[in-house]
């Protein structure tokens, strides 16, 4: 198993980390983690995707409530990153790319941070999530290691009650492959509500995945992309987030995920372990 940091009352495998970090796609150490010429040309480059989906302004439905904004100390704050929730034991876990709660080799972690679910037009209906602990790869903040831009946030209660309980959650899917749809929905930094679309995803080489979508600038790093969801249930799987290679992708039409496979699944066991702990 790999080794994990975490970060909340200094209840850490390894340490506690504080201060700033990164937040928007196509930072700095976006091309860190071995991502060569030679990988490149391996993955298929970055030209070949299926036809481009178009993004449009997401309606307040059930299925966007629990997607949200990050913002640094409340929804006054810049808003730098976009979380979802995700089905977990303690009902207090969201999904997020790496890069937005730690910068990676060389930075620390993000703080005084919140979650906005279903933000719009600057109201938070479902209220301002405080966060207890940032859980990611030890490996990620050793190299910045693309294919390891996952990270899991345990929430606090907000007034005696998990954020499950009040919006539900997505369930945590694992490598599903590619040619499978989904739903990509953001917080672009630039805007006051979220924006979502539609397409076919498709490999980037052996651990990342990739859609070509308009209209997911700076903001909408660590949006879920989201398949599956039936409306009885009211539940789908979430099997990416836009992170990963180039923070995401360094044009606002094309965007990438790590692969969800055994690290993020070993990632999401250490990260449910902590909900309990306070």
């Amino acid at each position: 198993m790999a080794a994990f940091l975490l970060v909340g009352g200094c209840a850490g495998l390894v340490s506690c980390g504080t201060g700033g970090g990164a937040g928007a796609r196509s930072s700095a150490f976006a091309a860190d983690g071995g991502w060569s010429a030679q990988r490149l040309r391996h993955a298929g480059g970055v030209g070949h995707h299926r036809r481009m989906g178009t993004g449009y302004t997401s309606p307040p439905t059930i299925r966007n409530a629990r997607i949200g904004a990050l913002f640094d100390h409340d929804s006054g704050g810049d808003h730098f990153c976009t979380a979802s929730v995700v089905q977990s034991p303690g009902k207090d876990l969201i999904v997020t790319a790496a890069h937005c709660i730690h910068g990676g080799r060389g930075r620390t972690y993000k703080s005084d941070i919140v979650f906005v679910p279903s933000y719009r037009d600057g109201v938070a209906p479902k209220g301002e999530w405080h966060v207890r602990r940032l859980v990611v790869d030890r490996r990620w903040i050793d190299s910045s290691d693309p294919d390891l831009d996952v990270g899991f946030v345990v929430l606090q209660p907000l007034g005696g009650r998990h954020i499950e309980d009040v919006l539900g959650g997505n369930r945590l899917g694992d490598d599903m492959g590619s040619g499978r749809k989904v739903k990509l929905t953001g917080y672009p930094s630039n805007g006051s509500e979220p924006i979502s679309c539609h397409n076919v995803i498709t490999r980037f080489g052996a651990h990342q995945l990739r859609i070509a979508c308009t209209g997911f600038p700076g903001g909408t790093s660590g949006s879920p992309w989201l398949t599956g969801f039936d409306p009885v249930t009211r539940t789908g799987t979430v099997i990416g987030v836009i992170g990963g290679y180039q923070a995401g992708g360094n044009t606002p039409d094309v965007s990438y995920s790590a692969v969800f496979g055994q690290d993020v699944h070993e990632l999401y066991l250490a990260a449910t372990a902590q909900e309990g702990r306070r």
